[in-house]
């Protein structure tokens, strides 16, 4: 997994069990220094964090398969 860091926000509260959607704001560290927002439907903010972190590193990879930052 790439080293980042994420700020998660509410955008829409539901009453439990229901899932909520959050804004995700996920930025890497060096040389990935690269900001990306997601906007995720998940049961907590850990979750939300958790799910942005993994597509934030998931999106780098593919970035650098097709030659981002060659």
């Amino acid at each position: 997994m790439i080293p980042a860091s994420a700020i998660v926000d509410i955008l829409e509260e539901r009453a439990a069990p229901a899932l909520s959607r959050w804004r995700v704001e996920v930025w890497g560290k060096e040389p990935n220094d690269y900001t990306l927002v997601y906007e995720i439907v998940a049961k907590s903010e850990k979750d939300a964090a958790q799910e942005g972190l993994r597509r934030f590193s998931d999106d780098l990879e593919s970035m650098k398969n097709e030659g981002w930052g060659s």
